[in-house]
């Protein structure tokens, strides 16, 4: 028996029917006040209608390009665990490149003569200042949010040991569906979530290992590997791949060990004797 649980939610990817709108009418706005003050010398160029017409028509350009490529980049590279600087400074640098060649095309159909004084990498400079406030709002508006959801009342399990369940915050279990019972047996990082293994199923929650862990008392288990954390109860044996251990728990599932941890989990008296 499986569930996936969400509590906290990450934003779509490519964003909502909002935040387009509220992106694109701020664009707007940005494009007009461009188009009024005429940054980088636009403002000698032909008359001042062409001037509005070029930065409103080109913020919106970035508006829809960014929105294509730096947001997705920067929420896939959250999903990912990956840190938003590492994906937004790429994302940012790549989707620079055609909306620079864009604007340049259009400005050099306006102002054939002018655009001739800036070469490509000048263009591409002044792109990178200019789409860097929309992109730094893609970043801010990338950031997990959280949304309400019932959470089902502990329902007392029979079938649980008083191993399973001493001391263990209700918050913790208040996350899980009532089916699953109250006898722990590991836990498992996948990504962003952990999934919380018991005897009756597992389940998904979005929620960092080491602060469930820190939900957890440190007598009831001991984390074996980066990713796994186990009950000190629910361990029935070992199992040797190679140079590899698991411990084998009550439910079939087997928790890796690291090389990092194999002292301590032989400390805790969790390695069984080795079978042939």
């Amino acid at each position: 028996m499986s569930y996936a649980l969400e509590l906290p939610e990450m934003p779509p990817l490519f964003g909502s029917a909002r935040d387009w709108s509220r992106e694109l009418l701020l664009s707007l706005a940005a494009g007009t006040f461009l188009g009024l003050t005429g940054p980088f010398g636009s403002y000698r160029n032909t008359s001042h209608l062409g001037v509005l017409a070029y930065w409103v028509g080109t913020t919106l350009y970035g508006a829809l390009l960014l929105g294509l490529t730096v947001r997705p980049a920067i929420g896939l590279g959250r999903r990912r665990g990956f840190p938003p600087w590492g994906t937004f400074g790429p994302s940012l640098l790549l989707a620079a490149i055609p909306l620079s060649l864009g604007c340049h095309v259009i400005a050099a159909r306006l102002w054939p003569q002018s655009v001739a004084r800036i070469g490509l990498l000048g263009w591409y400079g002044q792109t990178l200042v200019i789409s860097l406030p929309l992109a730094l709002g893609y970043l801010a508006g990338t950031r997990p949010g959280t949304v309400s959801a019932p959470r089902p009342a502990p329902v007392p399990d029979a079938t649980a040991g008083p191993k399973s369940r001493c001391a263990i915050a209700p918050a913790f279990w208040q996350r899980l569906p009532p089916d699953l019972g109250r006898d722990l047996v590991a836990l498992q990082m996948e990504d962003h979530y952990v999934r919380v293994h018991t005897a009756n199923g597992s389940a998904l929650v979005l929620l960092p290992l080491r602060q469930a862990v820190a939900e957890l008392p440190s007598s009831l288990g001991m984390q074996t590997h980066r990713s796994w954390w186990v009950c000190h109860h629910a361990v029935t044996g070992t199992v040797r791949d190679g140079r590899n251990l698991r411990l084998r728990l009550k439910t079939g599932v087997e928790a890796p060990i690291s090389r990092n941890n194999v002292a301590s989990v032989r400390a805790a008296g969790l390695l069984a004797p080795e079978r042939p």
